[in-house]
């Protein structure tokens, strides 16, 4: 983590207690990158046996980490991924690819894998060389001893305040099945695939196919519902291992009870995650929720939530603890969706302010600013189409100069 930062006022009381996953092991070291007396390496491996998926950005200016990760994922027997903090190796042309493939055939050797078979996670500074010297000078100490969770999550940060990570366990065919997951983000999160960078770990037997099919669908319910800046990463990258060793029967079909359970269990955690990243928005003092209700469709609903989620108008309002509903009122309108204004009704912490396209009469604005003054806001919106069935849950973060000050201050 930026030791300069101060802690997000929302972040938890503590890192949670993260068990081991059986065949799954972690390190973490020091390369000084650009961090100085921090882990900014971790290295995430399985043993033989296991499956990874991974879902990547969809920037069309991706790193060579995504492009590396994405090559190895294709083949199927991927059980290993290296990180760094503090540089992403993006938009760096041959020169970053060159880098990658260097020190990835270093630590490949060291770990008896074939080199197309280790995925890459970079994040940090856009439009550095990493180099790979610094890496590969590193690999003594990462391998070294293993680490725990919680080290490996601050590894893994740029400028969060805190480290991310959560975890859960299920019973599949009388057996306990674990799922572990760290993350970091803070800022540039509008994720079109993920968020950041995501690792989860499980001791599940499930099939790649499975797998990978699944954490698409749970990425769909938990990351691509939220929203710090508007910005997509470069380097957005979620990836998923699962070692095999629990004992349940493997999950190798989507339509079965154990494939559904696992599904939600594996969205809760990654939606556990993902809020956590909002609530680490640079510069954020306030979560806010915003749900839309009966609006056409669920692509409708979704382009709402996000046009408030996205807009500084209303984010910067939340930040000065100002229920100026009417700021709400324009981004519904901007989003492009289906609205009739006269059938709209809008509510703040519960309380209905605004229905049928007006304002309600006798409204008193004095609970609404006590929400304002909450960590928690709440934005409800109905859009009041007739028969209308689309639904979304967005989540996001306020807007306060310290977001200004962090990036106007990020390289240096």
């Amino acid at each position: 983590m930026s030791s300069q930062l101060p802690r997000s006022p929302l972040a938890p009381a503590q890192f949670p207690a993260l068990p081991e996953i059986d065949g799954i092991s972690l390190y973490v070291a020091s390369a000084q990158i650009k961090y100085q007396g921090r882990d900014d390496v971790m290295l995430m491996l399985a043993e033989q046996g296991a499956v990874s998926a991974g879902m990547f950005t969809k920037s069309k200016t991706a790193s060579a980490a995504v492009d590396t990760s994405r090559a190895a994922l294709a083949t199927g027997a991927s059980r290993a991924i290296i990180s760094n903090s503090g540089n992403s190796n993006a938009f760096t042309g041959r020169k970053g690819a060159a880098s990658v493939a260097s020190y990835c055939a270093v630590l490949a050797d060291r770990l008896d894998l074939p080199a197309e078979q280790l995925m890459v996670a970079s994040t940090g500074v856009i439009g550095e060389v990493l180099d790979a010297r610094l890496m590969i000078d590193a690999f003594d100490a990462l391998l070294e001893g293993q680490a725990s969770w919680h080290q490996a999550a601050q590894a893994i940060c740029t400028t969060d305040t805190f480290a991310k990570g959560a975890t859960c366990q299920i019973e599949l065919d009388g057996v306990q099945v674990t799922l572990n997951g760290i993350a970091k983000g803070s800022g540039m999160i509008a994720p079109d695939m993920a968020t950041m960078l995501c690792y989860v770990g499980t001791d599940a037997a499930i099939s790649q196919s499975c797998l990978q099919q699944l954490l698409s669908r749970a990425i769909d319910k938990s990351f691509h519902c939220i929203t710090v800046d508007s910005d997509t990463s470069t380097s957005d990258s979620v990836y998923a291992m699962a070692s095999q060793k629990a004992g349940n029967r493997p999950i190798d079909s989507l339509d079965t009870d154990s494939a559904r359970t696992f599904e939600a269990a594996l969205t809760e955690l990654l939606t556990e995650l993902a809020i956590q990243v909002v609530k680490d928005g640079e510069g954020a003092t306030k979560l806010i929720k915003i749900s839309v209700s009966h609006a056409a469709d669920e692509q409708d609903a979704r382009a709402i939530a996000l046009s408030v989620a996205n807009s500084p108008l209303v984010k910067t309002a939340i930040a000065g603890e100002d229920a100026n509903w009417g700021r709400i009122v324009m981004a519904v309108g901007k989003s492009g969706a289906l609205i009739d204004r006269d059938r709209l009704a809008i509510s703040i912490g519960g309380i209905t302010i605004a229905k049928q396209g007006e304002p309600v009469e006798g409204y008193d604005e004095a609970p609404v600013t006590a929400h304002m003054k909450g960590q928690q806001i709440d934005i409800g919106i109905d859009i009041g189409q007739p028969d209308g069935a689309g639904h979304a849950c967005i989540y996001s973060c306020d807007l306060t100069h310290g977001y200004i000050s962090i990036n106007a201050d990020y390289r240096s």
